[in-house]
């Protein structure tokens, strides 16, 4: 059972930025694709990137395009989302979720969550 564990998250201005870690207990993590995904208040969850296991697969939502980055470190179990020039609507809270096989930009397709990390921005 794949654990997973957001860190991270803060209050920012318009126009900062922050990086996102997903560190997993299990080294069955550096086998499948992590995908993070971000939910609004009175919001659906949504997909905003997602990696394959050996990081040569990356997809973004259109956006966040431009503006972060997904990235992988396998040798420490762990995922990061670099967020730069961050807006308002940006404002959520962001999961990691890991899942065997490819990226999906469904939540449905991922079997293993963490608890999710407050990003709010300011304007």
């Amino acid at each position: 059972q794949v654990q997973l564990v957001e860190s991270g998250g803060g209050l920012v201005q318009a126009g900062g930025s922050l990086r996102l870690s997903c560190a997993a207990s299990e080294r069955t993590f550096s086998t499948g694709s992590v995908g993070w995904f971000r939910q609004a208040p009175g919001k659906g969850r949504e997909v905003v990137a997602g990696i394959t296991w050996n990081g040569v697969y990356t997809y973004y939502a259109e956006s966040v395009k431009g503006r972060f980055i997904i990235s992988r470190d396998n040798a420490r179990n762990t995922a990061y989302l670099q967020m730069n020039s961050l807006k308002p609507e940006d404002t959520a809270v962001y999961y990691c979720a890991a899942r065997q096989g490819g990226v999906r930009t469904s939540p449905d397709d991922y079997g293993y969550w963490g608890q999710g990390t407050q990003v709010t921005v300011s304007s």
